[in-house]
Order: structure tokens, then C-alpha cells, then sequence
């Protein structure tokens, strides 16, 4: 039986245990057996693989890719997957840069099969580069089938510092984490923000998420979050949030009723 990474508390408590304990609690879950022969496989393949055909043509590789940038869902998808791959990241009307949600430009970004030069699968390195993200990813979906909080928590406190890290325009980021699903809810939630904030315009979607987080962190600059302590602050709102929106849920009168005619039952 495989390792199931747990966390024994919700809220800011259990995030606080769940970075005590996971270093351990993540080899634990890698060293499954099924997980460790599909990482060596993509280990010992990947570097013969020259276009995005060869990649979607391969079940397991193809399982391995997808999940270190958290798109698994899409394995099914692979005519979908070879256009985004195909088409790079290059053109400004290629499929990636036209996608609401950033990680398939990631994807793309990170194979290069759609640029002039040779594909980035071969160059050294490239294969432990996509296993670290899919054992990260992989362990934020198991925490996340416990958990959905404290997996949306772990996948901002990976992405913030490489966002915080690039040289792009303020605009250019606050775009990014808008165009993340995972990040755009912790930020949501964290900021206190609405989920029909995204009927907006997008530059009052800006406006609002920058005003919020001034308020909220002290600073919309996201390159604040170079510092983990910046993350454990974010981490702290979002949690604590998403904790009292899930008591209030639980006392609603239609959760109450429902409680109570189970209980009669």
C-alpha cells in the first residue's frame, strides 16, 4: 500500500504541520513503486522524444508531462495538447498565448517543441527539471484529495517565488496570477475578493486585486513574495478565510436542516 500524505488539521494549524512534516511525508509518497517506475521511464525516454507527436503518442510520458505543470485532467485531450505544444510560445497568436489559463503556456514554454531550435527534451538536465514539478505536483494532489485548501496553499507557495523571480512588468505578473486558476483563488479568497470579480473588465480585475492586496499585505508587488515570510502571510489569510467561509457554510440553514433530517433518517 502507497503512502497517503495527510494533514491532521485545517487551517493555518494544519499548514503549519504540513511544513514541519513534508520532507518526509513527500518521499514517503514518491517512493511508491507504480510512481518510481513511471519517473524512471520518462527518466530513460524522454531525451528521444523530438516533437510533440512522439510526446502525445506516449501514454506514459505524456502522464508524466501533464502532471508536473498540474494539467492531468487533459491526458485525454491529445489532439488539444500537441496544437499547444506544436504552436510554442513564440507567435502571438499561438494557441498557449490565446489560452486563458497560463499553464499550458508553461507547458509548452518548458518542451519548446514550437520553436527553430531542437526541442529542450534532450538538453542536460531537462529530465530531473520536469520530474522535481511532477513529484511536487503529485504530492499536492494527494494532499489535495484530503484537503482542496492546503493543496491550492501549496501550489502558491511553489509558484510565487519563480513568479516573484522573472523580469516581466508588474502588469505582466498580477496577469499571470489572474490566469492561474490555482493562484488566482488563493488570491481571491486571501484578499477577500468575490469569485464574480471575473465578470469585470480586466483592468478593474487589476485594479481591484492590487488595491486589495495594498491593503490586505501592505504591497501589490508581487516580487514581495521572493520572501517566504511574505508567502506565510499570504498563506495565513488565505487559510484562515477559506476556514471561517467553511464554518459559515456548515450553519447555514440549509446545511443545518439537511444535518438534522440525515440525523432523523
Amino acid at each position: 500500500m502507497s503512502f497517503q500524505p495527510f494533514v491532521p488539521f485545517a487551517g493555518y494549524a494544519g499548514w503549519t504541520f504540513l511544513n514541519r512534516t513534508m520532507a518526509d511525508q513527500q518521499a514517503a509518497f514518491t517512493a511508491a513503486p507504480v510512481r518510481e517506475r513511471d519517473m524512471q521511464y520518462f527518466r530513460e525516454q524522454i531525451g528521444s522524444v523530438q516533437s510533440a507527436e512522439d510526446l502525445v503518442g506516449d501514454y506514459r510520458l505524456l502522464q508524466v508531462a501533464l502532471g508536473a505543470f498540474g494539467l492531468q485532467e487533459d491526458l485525454p485531450n491529445r489532439g488539444f495538447i500537441r496544437t499547444v505544444l506544436e504552436e510554442g510560445v513564440t507567435a502571438d497568436d499561438a494557441l498557449s498565448n490565446r489560452l486563458a489559463d497560463k499553464r499550458y503556456r508553461a507547458l509548452s514554454d518548458a518542451f519548446g517543441f514550437g520553436e527553430s531550435l531542437p526541442p529542450k527534451t534532450s538538453q542536460v538536465g531537462f529530465a530531473d527539471k520536469i520530474l522535481a514539478r511532477f513529484e511536487r505536483q503529485e504530492f499536492e494532489r494527494a494532499i489535495g484529495e484530503e484537503n482542496n485548501d492546503m493543496r491550492l496553499a501549496l501550489t502558491a507557495a511553489r509558484e510565487l517565488p519563480e513568479l516573484a523571480d522573472r523580469d516581466i512588468t508588474s502588469d505582466a505578473a498580477w496577469l499571470s496570477v489572474l490566469g492561474n486558476p490555482p493562484l488566482r483563488q488563493v488570491f481571491e479568497v486571501a484578499l477577500g475578493l468575490p469569485t464574480a470579480i471575473a465578470g469585470l473588465d480586466l483592468d478593474q480585475q487589476l485594479e481591484n486585486f492590487r488595491d486589495r492586496a495594498n491593503r490586505v499585505l501592505g504591497s501589490s508587488d508581487l516580487k514581495q513574495f521572493s520572501d517566504p515570510g511574505q508567502i506565510d502571510e499570504l498563506m495565513k489569510s488565505f487559510l484562515t478565510r477559506a476556514q471561517i467561509a467553511d464554518f459559515n457554510a456548515a450553519l447555514s440553514p440549509a446545511s443545518v436542516a439537511l444535518t438534522l433530517l440525515q440525523g432523523a433518517g
